[in-house]
């Protein structure tokens, strides 16, 4: 390591040394070129040996970056310097400082960055072709160049060493010719320990992302002579208009016009420079009448209250003239009388509107005396009550300067329920100022109570909290409503809660006296009551049958009583999942009963039905109902009550299909046809979507939605495989079911069917089974696939509904076939054997009594290997129907075979 100190040392002395000599050959070039002797040096390598012209290239590189070295390390601080000074202009400290302080700052950086350029100017070495070749050399192994610049001083007359001598030359000549030039050694950390020159250049980046370099032209303001001319007469002004209204600030200045509009309660400030009182203000927009400040002084401040004039007089003055925008009160107003939403919830829709937004609001909803019929527990006088005060939901996000809202709240227990009621609305605005509705009467929609005893019940209740003077009333109808409880209670817990109810309520009557019912007696009461009047109207029953009768009768006095169409829409779906629960429990009853009947007895007069007839039979009624023909649908409601009561569920002959896996299975063979139609009909409009010259339902590769030219099959609603309608004949008095099947869209229509596949899916047997898991498990898919389809056409993408309905499909069939895996298995299963006996005995043997080879051993029916080879063939049928690739006559064929079976 101390050699190579010395070595370099020795490098650098050297170095230093020919630095030198170049400089003094510089001088005195004659001189220089007597010492170089016979060696010629290149044009523009002046001092660059001849023997070293090949790597003339890597010699410049080299002395380059050396350069580089040698500037980097003499003006870093210049660079510093500068660095700062440009930060704190682009940043605009100027703007901010005294113009003292300015200057002071401007002569300290200027000081610096020119001693700075003169210490860099004084350590600046233009490094010498010596020093290049030694520094390029040191890089390269054997130090070749030295080599090559050194003479034979030993044995130049010998032959043989001066052989030797070349081939030495030779080896290091070749070797010179693999040098590369050195990169350049920038570090500064021994010149800069603490990193100045990172923090000036970190200062300039962020000036040069944050500041700009506008700012330059400000400091034309900071030279002498420019504040004088400043002070002459010039101004700037600035309106403000109130934050509420989200109008900007506007400039004066940029404002040339002579007319203003400005929002009332905006805020003028002016600011006058110059002599006082060669710029003076005139303005009537104030309205200011006393107490007012001078108009010179340098800075006015006003509000604008009124139209006028705003007027600032002398050397480059302007004049507006300002018309005032009032701040108009705001309006709100009933958009929709009440209603009761399904989970009982009164939802009242208005609409408010603001020319800048509305703040916040109020409804106070008061009990409308005058109309409120005054008859039985309400004609005593009502114990004072306080109107109901509820804040309005407004807009969360978007504008609040016109929308409609919906009111929201339950007042199912409250004590003025489903009472006339005069509402009324305030809104109010940002400034102060409110608008008022007129009162709107309307009752307390709420939820109401169509079970008679529960009824009953409430309105005791409600005259309970009418006034605590009618307690006595009250307990002797409650008494009466106990006296045979057998005819009235179709639970005897009831019975004894209601009884519990008005023993508490007669010790509270009989314990008061004089003084009447107590607050908190009363409130427990009430609410004894309305919990009991709950489970009367919505208690679980067990019975299917009684949950049906039930269902009827609340549906029947919704009729009579004038309901909403939407609480007779709920009643309406409450009657159809109990008739649904009602004749799953009479199928299980006939199941368990189908071993005691003989299968050939058969009563005379006995009307068959499916489930497709009971469902037409309410859809009827529910149609009746909402024609408002509720005389009708109340005589067809009490036809189908007494038709439910004396139905009863027979098991059916063997091979005639009415057994519920039949029937499940005819269901979904059903709904699988109608999917089939939807998807042809979408394809179709698919094509038209291409082809806009066809006519409706027809292409130039199409036939028409129904067949074209007569041919083909509608899977239209409502249409027969033939053509014709299949909704049935005029009934009488000439109306017939309506044909709206057509009339619908497709995303309607695959709607519809999806809530027929739930329906199906609600009733399929077998579910415990491993059979009938598959296939629940397959309708799921079917009815999202259903889903997506339905939104896709919703969308319009007609590409996404039919693969959404290809897969509805395919999960169909899937279900099918695991329905009719659990049908065959459930055939074969030792426990209905007894039941099909005849029938197992007569496909067990053959016409003579012999046994039969292709019969189990077990003598039952259902060969499953049979029945998955029929299942495969109908499917390879439903593949070649689809393949267009095939001839036309081909694929009808086909889809005929499919229609037939």
């Amino acid at each position: 390591m101390a050699i190579h100190d010395r070595q370099g040392s020795s490098d650098t002395n050297r170095a230093e040394q020919q630095d030198r000599a170049e400089t003094a050959s510089a001088e005195n070039p004659a001189r220089a070129a007597g010492k170089t002797g016979q060696h010629r040096t290149p044009f523009g390598a002046a001092g660059l040996d001849a023997r070293l012209w090949p790597l003339r290239r890597q010699l410049w590189l080299t002395r380059i970056g050396l350069l580089s070295e040698q500037i980097l390390r003499a003006f870093w601080p210049a660079a510093s310097v500068l660095f700062l000074s440009l930060a704190a202009v682009m940043i605009g400290v100027a703007d901010f400082l005294p113009i003292e302080a300015f200057w002071a700052g401007s002569v300290a950086l200027g000081l610096s960055l020119l001693a700075a350029i003169i210490w860099g100017l004084r350590n600046l070495r233009w490094p010498s072709w010596q020093r290049t070749q030694d520094h390029l050399d040191k890089t390269l192994k054997g130090r070749p160049i030295a080599a090559l610049l050194d003479d034979q001083a030993i044995g130049r007359g010998d032959a043989a060493s001066s052989e030797l001598w070349r081939l030495h030359q030779a080896r290091m000549a070749k070797r010179a010719q693999a040098a590369n030039a050195p990169a350049p050694n920038l570090r500064l950390a021994a010149a800069d320990p603490f990193g100045i020159r990172f923090m000036a250049l970190t200062l300039f980046l962020v000036a040069l992302l944050f500041g700009s370099i506008l700012h330059v032209g400000n400091l034309r303001q900071m030279a002498p002579g420019t504040q004088q001319a400043q002070i002459g007469p010039t101004w700037e002004g600035w309106l403000e208009p109130p934050h509420y209204t989200g109008l900007p600030v506007l400039y004066l200045a940029d404002q040339p016009g002579s007319r203003l509009n400005v929002a009332a309660g905006s805020t003028v400030t002016l600011r006058f420079y110059g002599e006082i009182g060669d710029l003076t203000l005139a303005e009537t927009v104030s309205g200011r009448t006393d107490a007012l400040p001078s108009a010179a002084d340098p800075e006015q401040r006003f509000e604008v209250t009124q139209s006028g004039v705003i007027e600032i007089q002398g050397p480059g003055g302007h004049s507006w003239q300002v018309t005032l925008l009032p701040d108009t009160p705001p309006q709100v107003s009933v958009a929709a009388e009440p209603e009761a939403s399904v989970d009982g919830s009164m939802e009242m829709p208005f609409t408010g509107q603001d020319d800048y937004g509305i703040e916040r609001g109020q409804v106070t909803i008061d009990l409308d005396l005058l109309a409120l019929e005054r008859s039985h527990g309400l004609a005593a006088d009502p114990d004072p009550r306080a109107p109901i005060v509820l804040d309005l939901p407004l807009p969360l996000t978007g504008d609040r300067r016109e929308f409609t809202e919906v009111l929201t709240d339950n007042f199912a227990q409250h004590p003025w329920a489903n009472m006339p009621m005069v509402y009324t609305f305030m809104v109010e605005d940002a400034a102060g100022q409110t608008g008022q509705s007129a009162g709107f009467g309307a009752p307390l929609a709420t939820r109401r109570f169509f079970d008679p005893m529960a009824a009953a019940i409430i309105e005791q209740r409600r005259d309970l909290l009418w006034t605590r003077a009618n307690a006595p009333r009250i307990t002797q109808i409650l008494r009466t409503l106990t006296h045979r409880p057998k005819d009235l209670f179709r639970d005897s817990g009831d019975y004894l809660r209601l009884r519990a109810i008005l023993r508490r309520l007669e010790t509270y009557v009989t314990q008061a006296g004089a003084d009447g019912l107590q607050e908190p007696q009363q409130e427990e009461i009430a609410a004894a009551l309305w919990d009991l009047a709950i489970e009367l109207e919505e208690g679980d029953i067990g019975d299917a049958l009684e949950r049906m009768r039930r269902a009827q009768d609340r549906l029947s006095q919704a009729m009579r009583d004038g309901a909403s169409e939407q609480e007779i829409a709920e009643l309406m779906q409450e009657l159809r999942e109990a008739t649904q629960d009602y004749l799953r429990q009479l199928q299980r009853q006939a199941d368990a009963e189908a071993e005691d009947l003989d299968p050939g007895e058969r009563a005379e007069n006995t009307l068959e039905l499916s489930q497709d007839d009971l469902q037409a039979m309410m859809d009827r009624i529910q149609e009746l109902m909402e024609q408002g023909r509720m005389a009708e649908a109340e005589q067809a409601l009490r036809e189908f009550q007494q038709m439910m009561e004396n139905m009863q569920v027979t098991q059916g002959q063997p091979g005639q299909g009415n057994s519920p896996g039949d029937q499940a299975m005819q269901g979904l063979a059903e709904t699988l046809r109608e999917q089939q139609g939807l998807s042809d009909q979408a394809f179709r409009d698919l094509q038209e979507q291409f082809n806009p010259n066809a006519q409706s339902g027809e292409s130039s590769q199409n036939e028409g939605r129904n067949g074209g030219q007569g041919r083909g099959q509608s899977h239209e609603p409502g249409q027969s495989p033939d053509g014709q309608s299949a909704e049935g004949q005029e009934g009488e008095g000439g109306q017939g079911a309506p044909q709206s099947g057509q009339q619908q869209s497709l995303a309607d229509r695959q709607q519809q069917l999806r809530d027929e596949l739930q329906r199906q899916q609600d009733g399929l047997p077998f579910g415990s089974s491993p059979e009938g898991q598959d296939t629940r498990e397959a309708l799921d898919r079917a009815g999202r696939a259903m889903e997506n389809a339905e939104d896709a056409l919703r969308q319009g993408d007609m590409a996404e509904a039919l693969d959404r309905q290809s897969e509805a499909m395919e999960a169909l069939r899937d279900g099918m076939r695991s329905l009719g895996e659990a049908m065959a298995q459930q055939e074969s299963a030792p426990g209905n054997q007894g039941q099909n006996s005849q029938q197992s005995r007569s496909e067990s043997t053959d016409p003579l009594g012999r046994g039969n080879r292709g019969a189990s051993q077990g003598g039952t029916i259902g060969d499953e290997q049979a029945y998955r080879r029929a299942w495969d063939l109908l499917e390879d049928i439903r593949r070649r129907s689809g393949d267009q690739n095939r001839s036309e006559s081909e694929r009808n064929y086909l889809q005929r075979l499919l229609d037939r079976f």
